[in-house]
């Protein structure tokens, strides 16, 4: 889910299409040891109470919400909002028509909403990607209102590609420039309480094509590692025990409030 490469065109490409987005959210639906789901897990830290405005930004397919229209109904306003319009179209898809829902291609670096009009503003796996950490940072405290809340999900920096590329020789090829890691500081410049809360889980894979696939979905993988796939493969079974590959996982986000 992280990438090195911050260049608005490249994670525009990457993102255009649902597709690459389904692949790297089923590996973790299918192997997680964790059943409750780290999207269920998201909505037991989320306080939506009713009347509230509320804003995603960067919501990918939408996938989080399906179970959770209860949440919806509770909004006076929620707004979907994705930099890629076909993202934006596939969250309608899934999530559907609300009356009080709308779907939006928005760029967190210029939100275009008045200021202090959200109660709670979201933003999963996707800081890192933004060219513009401050400004985009400085967006949402602008557009939040006093005591609003903004929920921002990330990863630590010892998770599942971090493991394979190690496990490949190719260390550092990503780098988190919002991670579990090194996010608070940037956040403590815009918020006045910032907290982390950690999610417990890992992988266990079973099938290596569904690991293979999984990790050549993703731009920079293919990009930064230049060894055969058979060899790829290879390295990878070399690390299986007993027929199964655990790899770990360090997801959470962080709840700070303006």
């Amino acid at each position: 889910m992280k990438l090195f490469i911050n260049e608005t065109a490249k994670v525009k490409t990457q993102y255009s299409k649902a597709n690459g987005l389904n692949t790297r959210l089923s590996i973790h639906e299918k192997y997680s040891t964790n059943k409750m789901g780290l999207g269920n897990w998201f909505f037991t830290l989320y306080n939506i109470e009713n009347g509230m405005k509320v804003l995603e930004l960067g919501c990918g397919t939408g996938a989080m919400w399906t179970n959770h229209k209860d949440e919806i109904e509770k909004c006076s306003e929620i707004v979907f909002s994705d930099f890629s319009e076909n993202m934006v179209e596939t969250a309608k898809t899934n999530i559907g028509t609300f009356p009080n829902a709308k779907y939006q291609v928005i760029d967190i670096q210029d939100i275009p909403f008045e200021d202090g009009y959200f109660d709670i503003v979201i933003a999963n796996f996707m800081l890192y990607h933004v060219p513009d950490l401050e400004k985009a940072l400085s967006e949402v405290s602008r557009v939040l209102k006093k005591g609003g809340v903004f929920y921002a999900g990330t990863s630590g920096e010892h998770g599942v590609m971090e493991t394979i590329v190690s496990w490949l020789g190719f260390e550092g090829v990503y780098v988190n420039t919002f991670s579990l890691d090194n996010g608070k500081e940037r956040l403590e410049n815009h918020f006045s309480d910032v907290k982390i809360m950690k999610y417990a889980d890992s992988l266990e894979v079973t099938s290596l094509d569904d690991l293979m696939e999984y990790i050549y979905s993703g731009i920079t993988f293919k990009n930064a590692v230049t060894l055969p796939k058979e060899d790829v493969r290879e390295i990878l079974e070399s690390h299986m025990e007993n027929g199964v590959l655990t790899l770990p996982k360090e997801p959470g986000t962080f709840v700070s409030i303006k």
